[in-house]
């Protein structure tokens, strides 16, 4: 098998002169062109069909997540690996969803780099291990937010009306006298809530309450 064709983008000189000597330390790989912009970039992907590009984020021009979702467009089969300084979750996220194969840091050693080019060109995604504990740490989080949200929407009007109730510190006689029901539909209307938003006492069905907006001021 012939070398694999690598185009590097990195405005900053220094830094492609860099990355032209680690990647052309390993005789896997063959540099076919180099981008000091994100318009230049994808030029060059064009005319070079280069198997991984070496793509910095922040280039003028063009912005390197656009330029992500321009190269798949062009040469979908060309795999991309944004190498940046960015660590933060909004960055990484637009990435991949652009269609990147890989997020590497800039502050990453020569080991990691082309354990990141030899995972992306076999297939599978890759993001430095610095980062990739965050980013589940963001996705773990949307989920719970989202889950807490979805149970939220599932409570009836009745439901959440003693929802509010119980976060306002009243009783269930209370409440089934300020309702117009008996005590047990209140009652059980307090134990589908509690099944639905998988909280176990009335401490909590008050926390949620409360981080819902539906009590402003419990009762002390």
């Amino acid at each position: 098998m012939g070398k694999k064709k690598i185009l590097i983008a990195e405005d900053n000189t220094l830094l492609r002169e860099g990355l032209r000597l680690m990647v052309h330390s390993d005789g896997r790989y063959e540099i076919v062109a180099e981008a000091g912009d994100g318009l230049s970039a994808l030029r060059d992907a064009g005319e070079t069909e280069p198997d991984l590009i070496l793509l910095d984020l922040s280039m003028p021009k063009m912005n390197g997540i656009s330029v992500i979702g321009e190269i798949k467009r062009i040469v979908p089969k060309t795999k991309v690996m944004a190498l940046t300084i960015h660590d933060q979750e909004e960055y990484i996220l637009n990435a991949f969803q652009e269609g990147a194969d890989g997020y590497c840091l800039k502050s990453t050693d020569h080991a990691e780099l082309m354990r990141a080019m030899e995972t992306v060109l076999s297939g599978q995604k890759y993001i430095s291990p610095g980062i990739a504990e965050q980013v589940l740490e963001g996705f773990i989080e949307s989920r719970q937010t989202l889950k807490k949200n979805t149970s939220f929407e599932s409570l009836t009007p009745r439901e959440k009306e003693v929802l509010k109730q119980v976060g306002e510190g009243y009783s269930s006689r209370e409440i089934a006298d300020f309702l117009c029901i008996s005590p047990k539909t209140v009652e059980k209307h307090r134990s589908n809530i509690m099944k639905k938003l998988g909280i176990r006492n009335a401490a909590g069905l008050t926390s949620y309450a409360i981080e819902k907006g539906l009590v402003v001021n419990p009762l002390q």
